[in-house]
């Protein structure tokens, strides 16, 4: 790790602690990450009753507790995900989710899973703006300012902006496969509702000057994981996207998520993390411009033309999801959970290596189950490589997996020595 930028993993007691292997917020540069908060009382350190709205309450409490912890205010909030057991929940969800967003709404994401730790119906994590950033005793620009924006030419929604830039990244809304114009569901099956989602994310791109191939990481939403083949038709079209993009053959970080439900009773769902070389005012010119993607794939860790093991731009590198597999077979990991979180984990640690970083560098982890019963197991192997439990959490457990794994793992990690600027 880099003694100019710091990691700086923070707890208060006024949110629930000890919940696994996890820091409550993890600051790096311009960016607080939140571990995913489930509805856990702090101070009993169980689950609140009162149903769906009792639930979602508390969690958006404990995400509020953490925020002023830290020194910021809910409107710091750039980005909200949020996982619920049943999609029918969300309309009691937004009832909570208003007066926490009174007037500046996130960007957010929305779907169900099929299983939440503690067999929670709801949990909610946030991505933060951190603007005196994290250079030891040398505030970085406490004065940046966030730009949200939106277009009438992708879907709108007043509980969400469809995009929120914050220094060097914008972070996109999930864009359901909706027709701008009518406001439903595109006609027709996968392929048809893939494309649009894209669409959306374009027309969203194009509306702020960022080009598509600006996006350094992917999260795909699929209801099967069986229309992967048919999503990836339809990403062919849209990756690479310029010339420039083709003529490196980029394509960006990418994860593939099973939703037991998503909004509309739609079939997928994208979201995206953008670069965003502009910056936020009030930054120098000098200072903003011209910083390039670096994507990076190691032969230590599983490859796929699809998508880049690790993509980074400014002070983060965005991996894609690991799942169990030996990079020399190409085969899964033998064995149960244990034997596959490892080989997930020791993927994450060669491309963090094939860098120039150590897994000490990692801000955020997700982690999708098969089984969430198997929560115990994977942290059994987990400590091996996070001993401090220094990065921020999220656990879900879906209905399927890749290949039929019983875990993936995909990682956010700091990036000290930023992107260079592009030479001419």
């Amino acid at each position: 790790m880099s003694s100019y930028n710091a990691v700086l993993a923070r707890n208060t007691e006024n949110a629930p602690t000890n919940i696994g292997r996890s820091s409550q917020t993890v600051a790096f540069s311009h960016y607080n990450n939140l571990s995913a908060q489930l509805p856990i009382d702090p101070k009993t350190g169980e689950l609140v009753t009162g149903g769906i709205k009792g639930q979602a309450m508390q969690c958006f409490k404990n995400i509020k507790a953490i925020v002023e912890s830290i020194d910021h205010s809910m409107s710091d909030v750039v980005k909200i995900t949020i996982f619920v057991k049943d999609i029918k929940d969300m309309e009691a969800v937004d009832e909570v989710y208003k007066p926490f967003f009174p007037g500046y709404v996130p960007a957010r994401t929305v779907a169900a899973a099929a299983a939440l730790p503690m067999d929670a119906l709801v949990q909610v994590e946030a991505i933060l703006s951190n603007g005196e950033g994290t250079i030891p005793n040398a505030p970085q620009a406490g004065d940046l300012i966030k730009i949200t924006n939106n277009t009438e030419n992708a879907p709108t929604c007043s509980l969400s902006t469809q995009t929120v830039a914050f220094s060097h990244y914008n972070h996109l809304s999930a864009q359901l496969p909706i027709e701008a114009k009518s406001g439903k569901l595109v006609t027709g099956g996968v392929k048809e509702q893939a494309a649009q989602c894209f669409k959306n994310i374009k027309a969203i791109l194009e509306s702020i000057d960022v080009p598509f191939d600006d996006i350094v990481k992917l999260n795909i939403f699929l209801k099967d994981l069986a229309d992967r083949n048919v999503v990836d038709d339809v990403y062919k079209t849209f990756f690479p996207d310029s010339a420039i993009a083709r003529a490196a053959a980029y394509v960006p970080a990418r994860t593939f998520i099973a939703a037991s439900g998503l909004p509309m009773n739609a079939c997928v769902q994208v979201e995206a993390v953008v670069s965003h070389g502009d910056g936020t005012p009030p930054q120098a010119v000098e200072d903003r411009h011209g910083l390039i993607i670096e994507a990076n794939n190691t032969e230590n860790a599983p490859k796929c033309p699809l998508s880049t093991q690790t993509v980074a731009f400014s002070h983060y590198n965005h991996l894609s999801a690991q799942l169990p597999l030996d990079p020399k077979t190409g085969s899964m990991a033998a064995g149960g959970v244990k034997e596959q979180a490892r080989q997930c984990l020791d993927n994450i640690k060669a491309i963090v290596e094939s860098i120039g970083h150590v897994m000490e560098d990692v801000v955020k982890v997700n982690i999708f189950l098969k089984n969430i019963a198997d929560i115990e197991a994977a942290d059994e192997v987990y400590r091996d490589f996070f001993p401090d439990g220094i990065p921020a959490r999220r656990i879900v457990g879906v209905s399927e997996l890749p290949d039929q794994a019983c875990i993936q793992i995909d990682a956010v990690v700091s990036n000290a020595e930023g992107t260079p600027p592009m030479t001419n």
